[in-house]
């Protein structure tokens, strides 16, 4: 790998980027194709002074010049070939030493499962489509600006915001139910975890109760 940045603004973001890709050869680089600094030059150095134990003092960057030829980046592990050391006999050590490190990459986003109706096989489950998911979670937010409107001072009534919202009053009610769903509910829609069929139409005037609500979909209580 080979260091390499990027900029946005004012600010620099660091990266080692595969050497292959760098060479316009995407196809044969490994698993690993570019990972974050803080990773790799964390876990070397404190590799580093441990294996080599150091009397005298000596900065991180010194530390890698002086005793590290070259760092290959594994799915599993980083692979360190140690430079020739010079003893006091001014007669180098025996070939280059190798130090294996334990590693592995950093997920770049939080991997998150979606929600299965009991019975449902994972292979036959569909997650919810993209236009649906965006669909509930506005209307989940309209029915809560809305239900917020009826408790607040002026207290408009359901006519009133039908009107405004040129809609009739049963919309407004069955919108306004979408404010009291169970927050799991709320955030795996948010996060599109909730499967497929389980949308505006199936959550609107949904059991008052979030263990009915969850009956209802065949989905658990927990997750």
């Amino acid at each position: 790998m080979s260091p390499s940045h990027a900029r946005k603004g004012s600010v620099k973001y660091r990266y080692y980027l595969s050497s292959a890709v760098l060479q316009g050869r995407a196809s044969c680089a490994g698993l690993v194709r570019r990972v974050p600094p803080s990773d790799i030059e964390t876990l070397v150095v404190k590799a580093e002074r441990e294996h080599l134990k150091l009397t005298s003092p000596i900065d991180d960057r010194g530390l890698i010049n002086t005793h590290v030829a070259r760092v290959e980046v594994q799915s599993e592990q980083l692979v360190l070939q140690l430079r020739h050391t010079q003893k006091p006999n001014r007669q180098k050590s025996n070939g280059d030493s190798i130090l294996n490190v334990p590693w592995h990459k950093t997920p770049s986003t939080r991997q998150r499962e979606m929600l299965l109706p009991a019975g449902m096989p994972r292979q036959h489950a569909r997650p919810i489509r993209s236009e649906s998911r965006a669909l509930l979670v506005a209307s989940i937010a309209r029915g809560r600006r809305w239900l917020a409107e009826l408790l607040a001072e002026g207290k408009p009534n359901a006519e009133s915001i039908a009107k405004r919202e040129r809609c009739s009053v049963r919309q407004v009610n069955l919108t306004i139910s979408l404010a009291f769903l169970a927050p799991t509910l709320v955030t795996a829609a948010i996060e599109g975890r909730l499967p497929r069929g389980v949308g505006v139409e199936r959550l609107r005037d949904a059991p008052i109760e979030w263990s009915r609500q969850h009956a209802m979909l065949g989905l658990p209580e927990q997750f």
